[in-house]
C-alpha cells in the first residue's frame, strides 16, 4: 500500500518545521545569555580573603646549577 504525501501533510511539516526552529533559536539564545551572566559572574568575583602568598625560595648568594 502506497501513500502520496498530501497538501495537509505538507502544510503541517512546514508548521512544525517552523516551530522547531524557532524553539531551537530561542532556547540558544536563552542558554548562551546563562552561559554570559556565570561567565561574568565568575569574573567578578573577587576573593574574600586573601589566600596565603605563593612560596617563592629565599635568594642565596649563590645561583643553582643548570648543568645536567
Amino acid at each position: 500500500m502506497g501513500t502520496s504525501l498530501t497538501a495537509e501533510f505538507w502544510e503541517r511539516f512546514a508548521l512544525l518545521l517552523f516551530a522547531a526552529t524557532g524553539v531551537t533559536f530561542a532556547l540558544t539564545a536563552l542558554f548562551d545569555t546563562l552561559a554570559l551572566r556565570r561567565t561574568l559572574r565568575r569574573a567578578r568575583r573577587t576573593p574574600a580573603t586573601p589566600g596565603t602568598p605563593p612560596h617563592r625560595p629565599r635568594r642565596t648568594g649563590h645561583r643553582p646549577s643548570v648543568h645536567c
